[in-house]
């Protein structure tokens, strides 16, 4: 699997997570089982300096979703 299709599996598996909005960086080397974890995280590295997901951050943990995704964005449209 090259890059390309990587980065679309990623995309389409977030999209279909509709009960959740942002993962750990180790739920990303699930939905990509075949390539290895530094590869998985550079490719995700990648996607969020293109602009293609996100970090999210509580202060005590970090998580990645797709940008503009979730809750927190739902909340400051509204406002």
């Amino acid at each position: 699997m090259d890059d390309a299709e990587a980065k679309a599996l990623i995309v389409e598996t977030l999209k279909s997570k509709t009960n959740k909005s942002k993962f750990y960086l180790k739920d990303f080397y699930a939905f990509l089982p075949d390539m290895k974890k530094m590869a998985v995280s550079k490719l995700v590295n990648t996607m969020v300096a293109e602009g293609t997901l996100e970090y999210w951050s509580s202060g005590s943990t970090t998580m990645i979703g797709l940008k503009g995704a979730g809750k927190q964005h739902a909340t400051e449209e509204g406002e």
